[in-house]
């Protein structure tokens, strides 16, 4: 069973805006179905971020993915508008390096999860790395944007750099975040959750 704990630290926190409260650290045990956050998401902070380190898939070709969540974690099918483009170069060399808007990944009014980054590999020294920011989730008058940054080392051994970005369409308080990979399981990997003033 993956663990969930409260981030330990030792800070003289003078309440500077941009800074950075460690709130909990998600540890994969190799058989995750789910990263689930589903406390310590509320008022207290005028943004989250998540920072995912070496998270290594199950299965080859599949993408990392979100969703949020208005009751607690019971549905996780917030409406969701979002748009992903990425780069992309093959680690010999071959073919022409891109940057291109990934259209099959947008979402428009749909409760389907965002994918976060695609194409991750499964091979041992394969995994996916970055940030997702969610801000002001507790509002009760205005959506609630979000943007990515992620990079991985793809199953056709290249990197590809993702870019996310979007909105719930909803004046609702999001309370619960849930990370997961388009099959199977998480299989390594970290997710710190920290509280941003």
């Amino acid at each position: 069973m993956a663990t969930y704990q409260s981030i330990r630290y030792n800070v003289d926190y003078q309440g500077n805006a941009g800074s950075l409260m460690p709130l909990l650290l998600f540890t994969s045990d190799g058989s995750d179905a789910t990263a689930d956050f589903t406390s310590k998401i509320d008022s207290t902070y005028d943004s989250y971020l998540f920072i995912y380190n070496n998270i290594h898939p199950e299965t080859n070709n599949t993408n990392f993915s979100f969703q949020a969540s208005i009751d607690s974690g019971s549905n996780y099918n917030v409406t969701t508008t979002n748009t992903l483009f990425h780069s992309f170069h093959y680690e010999d060399d071959s073919g022409t390096p891109y940057v291109a808007q990934d259209t099959s990944r947008d979402l428009a009014q749909s409760t389907s999860f965002t994918v976060l980054i695609d194409s991750v590999g499964a091979d041992n020294d394969q995994n996916a790395s970055g940030y997702l920011h969610l801000f002001n989730p507790s509002s009760t008058t205005f959506v609630k944007h979000f943007i990515s940054n992620a990079v991985t080392n793809t199953q056709n051994d290249g990197a590809i750099n993702c870019f996310a970005a979007g909105y719930f369409n909803t004046t609702s308080a999001i309370d619960a975040i849930q990370f997961k990979m388009s099959s199977d399981e998480i299989q390594a990997g970290t997710i710190g959750m920290f509280g941003v003033h």
